[in-house]
């Protein structure tokens, strides 16, 4: 007999520019609760796959008009095959893994505090002023379907065959187009709660 527990995830996202700390974006993420319900069973199996591997980001997720007006698509969390609308940039986060080239900016911490029933995983994910290569000079750009103008970015796990940024989406969340540009550094914190309460 199952244990009557309910369990809540929820996630949030910051993004902010590291040099001014100015804020960029800060909202709620949506979760794919299939996704997230197999991986939870395959890290806490001992499985070597189903833990947060990658942060992935794309230009698919808003559309801007002549007049400026921006419409957002729903964030694709619907199936094991959910994935970001048009993918151009992914980066290794996990900092156990090898394919991390930079694990002191690059990293996941867990944080929970003793008597409560949730704990966050916090995935900090930093853009330096070099990547992604091929990005524009200046964050000026008034092509809003530039590659690097950023309107949606999402978790994956690592891929059951180990092939990078193959594995299955856990979050998606879609913004204001954001540029990234070679002037200037960009860290995003992706906070994911799960809580559980009988």
């Amino acid at each position: 007999m199952f244990d009557n527990i309910r369990e809540r995830v929820k996630g949030h996202v910051l993004i902010r520019d590291k040099d001014t700390g100015e804020v960029l974006v800060d909202k709620a993420n949506a979760i794919n609760f299939e996704n997230f319900s197999v991986a939870l069973a395959e890290t806490l199996t001992n499985r070597p796959y189903g833990f947060i591997q990658e942060m992935c980001f794309g230009n698919g997720g808003a559309t801007v008009s002549g007049t400026g007006i921006v419409t957002y698509l729903a964030p694709n969390v619907v199936g094991q095959n959910a994935e970001l609308y048009n993918e151009t940039y992914y980066k290794v986060v996990n900092d156990q893994s090898p394919l991390n080239s930079n694990p002191s900016n690059n990293f996941i911490t867990i944080n929970h505090t003793v008597g409560t029933t949730y704990a966050d995983i916090v995935v900090t994910c930093t853009l330096e002023l070099g990547e992604p290569a091929g990005q524009q000079a200046f964050d000026t750009a008034t092509n809003m379907t530039d590659t690097f103008v950023f309107n949606e970015l999402g978790l994956r796990a690592y891929d059951v065959n180990g092939v990078p940024d193959a594995g299955n989406l856990l979050t998606h969340v879609i913004f204001s187009p954001l540029q990234k540009s070679l002037n200037r550094v960009i860290e995003i914190v992706y906070t994911i709660r799960i809580q559980t309460s009988s």
